[in-house]
């Protein structure tokens, strides 16, 4: 009964997440836009590197556009994540975080609610991905399962970076600061990815960052998936490292959020 009501809890912040996101037009242009300007622009600026044989072997397919689909899918999940923890910040500076803890909810429903929401929103910015690599002729080469697979992965990787936010918010009070920490994480984290250039290809000290990077371990598995097909030895090290990550974070975070509002 009492696994009812906490579930039940979960969902209405879900759904009240789902809601304020949907009425932010700007966001959902944002998160529409974004992703197609990466793929069309940069994607088509890049893709004479694979006339070079060496290019074409150190990305491991012939068409620049194939390589780069999964690190965009990461990027935006990356960089969504980060509104799961401003969120937290926003209703803070509102009241209405205190009106929720006041309310008879369970106090772990606030976080995972914002969690569950945030995965919903990254996998669908991850099928309108998908979607524009489709039209844009990207062929994944493990069909519909695939597509299947790197939604999943995709979302994955969205909880982890949810998960950080939500910790960091609930640690800092105030947008700035928020703002401050998470910009000083996320470019870092992308720019030490594998997510737009192998990592074959970085110098030595960078190779070592990057493969110790979550956006590797994400993009990696999704990259094969994509472009060579269920080669598992190549798929599940980082799969099961990213499903680990996503639960440890969403743990962290419940904990942080339940220690900021005693």
């Amino acid at each position: 009964m009492r696994m009812r009501y906490i579930i039940s809890d979960i969902y209405w912040v879900f759904w009240r997440e789902i809601k304020k996101f949907a009425k932010q037009k700007p966001r959902l242009i944002t998160a529409v836009v974004q992703p197609f300007i990466w793929l069309v622009f940069m994607g088509s600026s890049l893709s004479g590197l694979t006339r070079n044989p060496a290019a074409e072997k150190l990305l491991g397919t012939g068409d620049y556009l194939d390589f780069m689909v999964p690190g965009v899918m990461i990027m935006t999940a990356l960089f969504g994540g980060v509104f799961g923890g401003m969120s937290v910040v926003w209703d803070r500076r509102l009241g209405f975080l205190g009106k929720m803890l006041t309310a008879p909810i369970h106090r772990a429903a606030i976080p995972a609610g914002k969690l569950l929401a945030l995965g919903v929103q990254t996998l669908l910015q991850a099928l309108f991905i998908v979607v524009i690599a489709l039209v844009l002729g990207v062929r994944i080469s493990t069909g519909a399962a695939g597509v299947v697979s790197l939604l999943f992965l995709t979302s994955m990787f969205g909880l982890v970076m949810g998960g950080i936010s939500l910790s960091i918010a609930s640690v800092l009070k105030t947008l700035e600061s928020f703002f401050a920490v998470t910009n000083f994480l996320t470019l870092p984290l992308m720019f030490t990815s594998d997510a737009m250039f192998p990592i074959s290809a970085m110098p030595g000290w960078l190779q070592v960052i990057a493969r110790f990077n979550p956006l590797s371990y994400a993009v990696g598995p999704m990259r094969t998936i994509s472009t060579q097909g269920w080669i598992w030895r190549d798929i599940w090290p980082g799969a099961v490292a990213l499903a680990v990550t996503a639960v440890v974070t969403t743990a962290i975070a419940v904990r942080q959020f339940h220690r900021s509002v005693m």
